[in-house]
């Protein structure tokens, strides 16, 4: 296993498989092409390459200057629990913090919570925030 980091965006069909591998889209919601689009849309977004299989991927969405949105970290799950996510939120935050963002939010998958816990994330307790799945 021979590990690429890049920051460049990944082909529409590696993605979507990634996408659909890691249980993202498991109710096909979104299309190929959307998924495709959204992330050209991205502040950030850090990719990881075995060879040429894209295995990994997380990015930001963020305003570029006060806030920002972690989205999509997703590791096929024969690469998990080998550092690779790791990698990836190090990378992420890192670019937060040489921009200046502050305030860094996230959706946390089922059973993932530790993870992020590991990196300063806590749950907002008193103010839990909403959201509104159209």
């Amino acid at each position: 296993m021979e590990l690429t980091y890049r920051t460049d965006i990944p082909h529409k069909e590696d993605y979507y498989y990634l996408f659909q591998s890691t249980g993202w889209n498991a109710e096909e919601v979104w299309s190929m092409n959307t998924l495709f689009e959204a992330i050209q849309n991205s502040w950030y977004i850090v990719t990881v390459y075995d060879g040429e299989k894209l295995v990994a991927s997380g990015r930001l969405v963020s305003d570029g200057h006060v806030q920002c949105f972690i989205c999509e970290m997703m590791v096929l799950p024969d690469y998990q629990k080998k550092g690779i996510g790791q990698e990836i939120m190090t990378q992420l935050l890192n670019h937060c913090k040489t921009n200046n963002i502050r305030w860094v939010q996230l959706s946390c998958a089922s059973g993932k919570k530790a993870f992020y816990e590991k990196y300063g994330f806590r749950e907002r307790a008193a103010d839990t925030g909403m959201n509104l799945f159209l």
